[in-house]
């Protein structure tokens, strides 16, 4: 879609390439003059700096948040008879690994107010065939991970924190991708802390597991053209690797100002009619990779259709809940089996977010939305 000159962008990674173009470049170049072009020690820096970030003992890079779930579920060992517990309302990423490795995705119904699982009904999902849970930090907001965890301990499954719009936030001081066995990231572009192309990572305090993981995203080979699993090619290149090093270095920055511009559209929307705002967990610190509101009474298209009118534009994530897709028709899930997830897909709508968003552009946008709702 062509934007005019003044309209205002769900997201903007031109100007936050532009705020550090110069690192960027520099840091390229000296990728492309050095002929080491996949892993290496930049790969190996930046798995030490997001170990030290996530404050764990381990960090595997690998080419995409995607991947990232699909080695943890392989490093233990997940596969054809296992079911796995996640949420519907999600990118497909999170389940479709789950298929992949053989195992069942179990979907449970969401929090109309966070967005998350919710917590009541996944203890009422599991099942003797129930191995692991992914709880999805969505929108960059952290699942109740006490409740989860201890919940996951009483029943001896399996914890991986999809984080993949989550880097930086936190549960009780502790940081996402932490609490879990492991944690899954995206570097995706429109990620928090997102490259230039693909890539991901995977965070834990297991040793061996990390050990596995490295195996798996390298073809299986433990040491050169000795393979000792079924791997994946699943190498992080240098090139993403300088880049992500430099903007982690503004995370926490970018995370604050991301915290701001989601105190303003709290305080200015709260009390716009047929509104409603997502709420923060008390225990949880947010990090806003997006700014999700609902729009009630069949309103969503209306005012998105009449903000892009007026140069401001937002995004829906996501319109269809997981389990009615047609590719898991074969789960048996029928239409309002669901309905909270399946209500919320109709009102969702992500306005724009991103650090570099200014008060004026934000002001635009909460005035436009409170014109066309009034």
């Amino acid at each position: 879609m062509v934007q005019s000159v003044n309209s205002i962008p769900a997201f903007d990674n031109q100007q936050q390439y532009s705020t550090i173009a110069s690192e960027i470049s520099e840091a390229v170049l000296e990728v492309l003059s050095s002929g080491r072009y996949i892993g290496g020690p930049l790969v190996e820096n930046l798995e030490q700096q997001l170990a030290v970030y996530t404050n764990v003992s381990d960090c595997v890079a690998c080419n995409s948040g995607t991947d990232a779930l699909y080695l943890a579920l392989r490093a233990y060992n997940i596969g054809a008879g296992d079911e796995v517990i996640t949420t519907p309302f999600t990118f497909i990423a999170t389940c479709e690994v789950i298929s992949a490795v053989g195992a069942k995705p179990v979907f449970v119904d969401i929090n109309p107010a966070t967005y998350n699982l919710d917590l009541q009904q996944l203890a009422c999902s599991i099942t003797s065939n129930t191995k692991a849970i992914i709880p999805v930090h969505l929108f960059g907001q952290p699942v109740d991970m006490t409740e989860l965890m201890q919940l996951a301990s009483a029943k001896n499954l399996l914890v991986i924190e999809d984080c993949a719009q989550s880097t930086g936030a936190m549960w009780n001081n502790q940081k996402v991708g932490s609490i879990g066995q492991v944690g899954c990231f995206s570097f995706y572009p429109t990620k928090n802390l997102g490259g230039c192309g693909d890539g991901g990572a995977i965070t834990t305090n297991d040793t061996e597991i990390a050990t596995k993981l490295r195996v798996l995203k390298d073809h299986g080979q433990k040491s050169k053209y000795q393979y000792e699993e079924i791997g994946v090619n699943s190498r992080l290149d240098s090139i993403q690797a300088a880049i992500l090093l430099i903007k982690l270095r503004y995370l926490d920055i970018w995370n604050q100002q991301r915290q701001k511009i989601a105190a303003r559209y709290h305080e200015f929307l709260t009390h716009v009619p047929e509104i409603i705002i997502p709420q923060e967990l008390t225990s949880g610190t947010g990090v806003w990779n997006q700014y999700t509101i609902r729009v009630q009474n069949g309103k969503r298209d209306l005012l998105r259709n009449q903000l892009q009118e007026k140069g401001v534009n937002t995004a829906i994530y996501y319109p269809y809940p997981l389990h009615l897709q047609p590719v898991y028709q074969t789960l048996g899930y029928q239409p309002g089996q669901l309905p909270i997830v399946e209500q919320i897909c109709n009102e969702v709508l992500s306005l724009p977010m991103f650090p570099e968003l200014s008060e004026e552009q934000q002001d635009r946008v909460i005035y436009s939305i409170k014109e066309v709702m009034k």
